[in-house]
């Protein structure tokens, strides 16, 4: 399935809205010169903004704002650091950093010198970061002040901390830092949710590729977007390219802190807040006291992706915010592949939403035929913005130019698409076929519920069983016997847990999604 002449026009309508806001004649082109010398880079997008809006504030964090001629200053300074450190075309650069202006530092001074980029979790032990870095063949960590001794376990990588980086950015030239016009790979870690974390590599180009289908979200040029989703995975960092493209402020935070979040809001008046759905829940779960405490009338949408957002999740944050939210489906490797409008979660609120624009999304079944409406099957995308394989070697399974994205799902005969769960993931139990998704999107629906988990494991008697992992809301007594009883009365008797298990919470990537292999 792919976009409709409709769909794109909209989108059409909404590019304009993002990028053509009224404003003075000379701007455009002072942009266009800014860009010419570094092409269509991260490095160009930057120096357009800096054309045409030399005044205006690129980042809020906890040290204030700052402006994009500062940045862009700050940022030749510390290019200049890298050149003389041999850092340059094909050399890779690990980013090691929260939230913050440092991380964009960083990305745009490595940009400035073509250098390859690879974003790392800053919540990976050292052993975990030793391997990445030497498979990734990193030759320079930036990395947090705090960080220094998981950092220490790369051997032979040089190092820059976060406190280093500001004193470079703060030294001045007056002479000018030289374009380049090499953009550099830009390789973004898979969640490792399901065994080591692979570095998943794409042009820069295609990067930006990926963040133009997200324009039926309501952005606009010169706005204000609170970015709490992690800037090191491809979904805090699409935002933060179109912030650059659209002469946006991008209002970080180092750590995410659900109240914190609200205040900042009420603060600093962003028309948009992106977050992976993990942290909606944890804003939700605030009492009533606190979420009313705060003004976030200012939120013209909430994007939210990286991982499942559950039917009752949408309908709870529809409730408490409005119809401004956005459900977007897609992965590290097949980058965007559906959006979900308000208009479509308030008739399906389980929906992933319609094909993006520039993406094409098929079901496909056994044979690698395509399937009708209602039917599950694999589902396969292309887009724009094109995987370029892992960098250990790899690629996901391709069939007709489109990439596996791992899951099954359906379209219902409103081109809308439904996730029926991972296709790694599917059990047999007694012979018939279990989607561990299907309960748990019943489990959080439960008012006892705060979330849940759902696994297969070996059964002696039915080859393949569920457990459920559950944590339940404060003063909760549910039990056991209850979440059976629950899930019986609402499904399939094979689709009850044989096994329930209650955590005080459930083991969590940084972006929100559930490592399955620890509950396991």
């Amino acid at each position: 399935m792919t976009v409709g002449p409709g769909r794109g026009l909209a989108a059409a309508a909404a590019l304009a809205r993002a990028t053509l806001r009224p404003e003075r004649i000379d701007r455009l082109p002072r942009a266009l010169l800014a860009m010419a010398p570094w092409g269509p880079s991260i490095a160009g997008l930057f120096a357009a903004s800096v054309g045409r809006y030399p005044r205006a504030d690129l980042v809020v964090d906890e040290r204030g704002a700052i402006g994009n001629w500062q940045m862009w200053v700050e940022t030749d300074s510390v290019a200049r650091a890298l050149r003389s450190r041999g850092i340059g075309p094909g050399v890779v650069v690990g980013i090691l950093l929260r939230n913050s202006r440092e991380f964009v530092t960083t990305l745009l001074g490595a940009a400035k010198v073509g250098a390859d980029v690879v974003y790392l979790n800053p919540s990976f032990a050292g052993p975990q970061l030793a391997d990445v870095a030497g498979r990734e063949g990193l030759e320079l960590i930036v990395h947090d002040d705090d960080l220094g001794e998981t950092v220490g376990h790369c051997d032979g990588v040089g190092t820059i901390s976060a406190t280093e980086l500001a004193d470079i950015a703060a030294q001045r030239s007056f002479l000018p830092l030289m374009p380049i016009r090499h953009a550099g790979r830009q390789i973004i870690l898979t969640s490792g949710t399901t065994g080591r974390p692979k570095g998943a590599q794409r042009s820069a180009s295609g990067s930006a590729s990926s963040a133009a289908g997200l324009l039926e979200v309501p952005f606009r040029a010169r706005d204000k977007v609170l970015i709490a989703a992690p800037l090191f995975h491809a979904w805090g960092l699409a935002h933060l390219t179109i912030a650059l493209a659209t002469t946006s402020t991008a209002v970080l935070e180092r750590r995410f802190e659900p109240e914190a979040t609200l205040a900042a809001i009420e603060r600093q008046r962003p028309g948009g807040l992106v977050v992976v759905p993990v942290m909606l829940q944890r804003i939700l779960a605030l009492d009533d006291g606190v979420l009313g405490r705060y003004d976030t009338s200012s939120l013209r949408y909430i994007a939210s992706s990286g991982s499942a957002l559950g039917a009752s999740l949408v309908t709870a944050t529809m409730r408490r915010f409005g119809p401004i939210l956005y459900n977007i489906y897609g992965s590290t490797e097949v980058a965007l592949a559906s959006v979900a409008t308000p208009d479509d979660l308030r008739a399906e609120p389980s929906t992933a939403g319609r094909v993006a624009l520039g993406a094409t999304v098929k079901i496909l079944d056994a044979d690698g035929d395509e399937v009708g409406p209602g039917t599950s099957g694999r589902i396969f995308v292309g887009s724009g913005a094109a995987f370029e394989g892992y960098t250990g070697g790899g690629t996901r399974e391709s069939i007709g130019g489109l990439l596996s994205s791992g899951d099954v799902g359906h379209f219902d005969t409103a081109g809308r698409l439904f996730i029926d769960g991972r296709d790694d993931e599917m059990i047999v139990s007694g012979g018939e076929n279990v989607f561990p998704a299907e309960v748990e999107e019943l489990l959080n629906a439960h008012p006892d519920v705060a979330e849940a988990a759902v696994a297969g494991v070996d059964d002696d008697e039915f080859g393949q069983t569920l457990a459920a992992f559950v944590v339940r809301r404060p003063g909760s007594t549910l039990t056991q016997r209850e979440v059976a009883a629950y899930v019986r009365a609402n499904l399939a008797g094979y689709k009850v847990p044989r096994h329930v298990t209650f955590r005080r919470e459930l083991p969590r990537t940084a972006t929100g999604k559930l490592r399955k292999l620890d509950l396991r």
